[in-house]
């Protein structure tokens, strides 16, 4: 029965009839169910990066909470899409515009992999869903290097002349790359940089001491921290870590001082994020910003970020994409700078 019909038989109608009848089209108005939506078959998970680094850590954490929690019916499949720098990952949900199915998880390679190599992608080729956090980068040295500090590493970098220390990273023209250029200038040093495909590799390469330094995020080299392997000599920021709970035997996060503080004035922080293809509706992109939001509650996560040492910055929405187009412009800075934009820019 619609509005009108009740008006016109109001006259023949006692009031508590009317009361009733207008509040029963009210509550079928308000309870008339909103279509959400949900997968309905197994998700796929892209990490554009290798096995180990932090990319990969936090995205298997994910998959982990999810699973433990029961938070989706479908299950979340991580699948690890390294090439190109990150390239194979980021065109293969570029291709999938408009599949639900498929998200990826994002470091700074959203924007430095296409300003390197001009493979045809740009972040707004894809829909932000969440910023999970921001990472930081650790300068780090093997724990039996005669230096301590990292001002006294930067000396004997600079004593022993241009190409004679090897600085690990993840990847080519990357975020490890752009510190490492940023340092050269600030330092007046000059490194061998010898990339690798994951932060867990360059670890090892450390500890092995196949290299003299690299500039890991915190959880890709908490572990051989951990173990007195490494030693964190300062964090690429204005401030120190606040995490003052013990990692070491002797140290925490917040005992590790900034690169600043050292006399090295080079600071930078890295996504954390995840993405959709383009082309989703609204109700797929809520399911999985929901999603992310349970997550990012959890003790395990926030036991994650402590032990990470991340910036826990959680964003979504207009406020996500804003910070986007902000860390785009940058980024093209820094490349700029750094001589690694390709010539097609």
């Amino acid at each position: 029965m619609t509005m009108k019909n009740i008006a016109s038989r109001a006259r023949s109608w006692p009031a508590k009839a009317i009361g009733a009848a207008v509040l029963a089209l009210g509550a079928t108005t308000v309870a008339a169910p909103a279509f959400a939506w949900e997968p309905t078959k197994p998700v796929e998970f892209v990490i554009p990066a290798g096995t180990g680094g932090g990319a990969d850590q936090m995205g298997r954490l994910l998959q982990g909470i999810v699973i433990k929690y029961k938070l989706m019916k479908e299950p979340l499949i991580v699948v690890n899409k390294s090439g190109g720098a990150g390239a194979e990952g980021f065109l293969a949900v570029k291709e999938a515009k408009g599949d639900p199915h498929k998200i990826i998880i994002s470091l700074s390679n959203l924007f430095t992999t296409p300003m390197a190599t001009g493979v045809p992608f740009n972040w707004k080729d894809m829909t932000p869903v969440a910023m999970l956090a921001l990472d930081q980068f650790v300068l780090w040295t093997n724990v039996d290097a005669p230096y301590k500090t990292a001002s006294e590493y930067i000396a004997a970098t600079k004593a022993a002349g241009p190409n004679k220390f090897k600085m690990a990273g993840t990847g080519s023209k990357q975020e490890d790359q752009i510190i490492t250029v940023a340092l050269e200038k600030a330092t007046g040093t000059k490194f061998i940089y010898v990339p690798f495909k994951g932060g867990g590799e360059v670890a090892v390469q450390l500890v092995g001491g196949h290299v003299h330094s690299t500039v890991n995020n915190p959880i890709e080299a908490v572990a051989q921290w951990r173990a007195g392997k490494l030693r964190a000599l300062c964090v690429f920021d204005d401030e120190r870590m606040p995490f003052k709970a013990k990692v070491t035997d002797t140290q925490s996060w917040n005992d590790v001082p900034t690169c600043k503080e050292a006399g090295v004035p080079t600071k930078y922080t890295m996504l954390r994020g995840i993405f959709m293809p383009a082309g989703v509706t609204p109700e797929q992109l809520k399911f999985y910003t929901d999603l992310l939001t349970k997550v990012a509650a959890t003790p395990e996560w926030k036991e994650y970020m402590e032990k990470g040492a991340f910036n826990p910055t959680f964003m979504t929405g207009k406020p996500f994409a804003d910070w986007l187009t902000a860390a785009e412009t940058t980024h093209r800075t820094l490349m700029s700078d750094a001589g690694f934009l390709a010539s097609s820019k």
